[in-house]
């Protein structure tokens, strides 16, 4: 049986198909358009209320331009016309709410059908996930298929293992009071990526990212390190990058990319960022580290802050950060701070980040 897009007249967030072998037709709903309409319908009646409202005032009750009787009946006319157009109004924006009522209505019928229809599948699955992790998750605290767990934002939680067959690392929590540093990503089993590492908190040091799976998978980047807590004070560490998976037959490497261009000194104020170092290029599957980011200008107090390393072609390790700036004596004299160096350039896939 074959089926063509039907050209009558359909609701809102509805797709009208119709069958070339049968006289009957089906109509697909998509919820999320039905109640985006409800609510752009809503806001449409609000407007027109509101204006309706504020002209109320002004044009059902017209005076008289004179005290003639000319002037008196034309001022009436006009209010009269006014107060019409009150009462249709009111009608029409009745209409219209009773209209949106029945919109949404429909559209939480077909949500709760749909909901319906997809929670046996949901719980199906479910079951048969914790049929087969039971064993595994009972004698070695893993499960066998699935994601690890995420570490709760703020606490620095470590991110939990992926599945031991199948399954990425969960992230690391970001630092907190308690714990400053941010959370490791989990490890993968055999095959997934390993978890990002959680960003530290203030002055703190990023997570490590997580291992790639044995046999195949990406390693999890490192999170990035606190911001300073002082101004000229130095930044966290970023985490370092997860291990890649095992690449048991690695081709040639190809070009490595030029270094960023550096900043340019600024007297009196801390010296232009760095150009991000180029993208490595890949002449073959495994690529080169991407190149070194530039240094920051020098500032007369406290130096730049180091360009971006660049990203690593695909298998390859990311550029190194670049320089962070050098701090001259200025009008503070021996009170300046060296820039802290830019960001390590994030691995390609299946490669440790920079």
């Amino acid at each position: 049986m074959s089926y063509s897009l039907g050209h009558g007249r359909v609701a809102a967030g509805a797709i009208s198909l119709r069958s070339k072998d049968a006289n009957m037709s089906f109509v697909a709903v998509a919820t999320d358009l039905l109640v985006t309409a409800t609510m752009d319908l809503d806001r449409i009646g609000m407007a027109i209320n509101a204006g309706s409202t504020a002209a109320a005032a002004s044009t059902t009750e017209v005076a008289a331009a004179a005290a003639d009787e000319i002037s008196t009946a034309v001022a009436e006319l006009f209010g009269a016309y006014a107060r019409g157009y009150q009462i249709i109004g009111a009608q029409a924006a009745m209409f219209h709410a009773e209209f949106v009522r029945a919109l949404d209505i429909g559209a939480g019928a077909y949500w709760a059908t749909e909901v319906a229809n997809a929670s046996p599948l949901q719980s199906l699955e479910q079951q048969l996930l914790a049929t087969i992790n039971a064993p595994t998750q009972t004698l070695l605290g893993r499960p066998l298929i699935g994601n690890g767990a995420d570490g709760a934002a703020g606490t620095g939680a470590d991110g939990g293992a992926g599945g031991l067959l199948y399954g990425n690392g969960g992230a690391g929590g970001s630092g907190g009071t308690a714990h400053p540093t941010g959370g490791r990503g989990g490890n993968a089993g055999l095959f997934g990526s390993g978890g990002i590492g959680g960003s530290g908190a203030a002055g703190a040091a990023g997570g490590t990212g997580g291992n790639g799976g044995l046999l195949y998978g990406a390693g999890g980047n490192g999170g990035a390190g606190g911001n300073a807590v002082i101004p000229g004070g130095d930044g966290g560490m970023g985490g370092a990058g997860g291990a890649a998976g095992v690449n048991p037959s690695p081709l040639p490497a190809g070009t490595p990319a030029a270094a960023g261009t550096p900043g340019g000194s600024d007297l009196g104020q801390p010296g232009a960022p760095g150009g991000p170092g180029d993208y490595g290029v890949s002449t073959a599957t495994v690529g080169q580290p991407g190149g070194e980011g530039g240094a920051r200008g020098d500032g007369n107090y406290v130096g730049g802050v180091g360009g971006t390393g660049g990203a690593g072609g695909v298998g390859a390790v990311g550029g190194d950060g670049g320089r962070g700036g050098d701090s001259t004596t200025g009008t503070v004299a021996k009170l300046g701070v060296g820039g802290t160096g830019g960001t390590g350039g994030a691995g390609g896939a299946g490669a440790a980040g920079g």
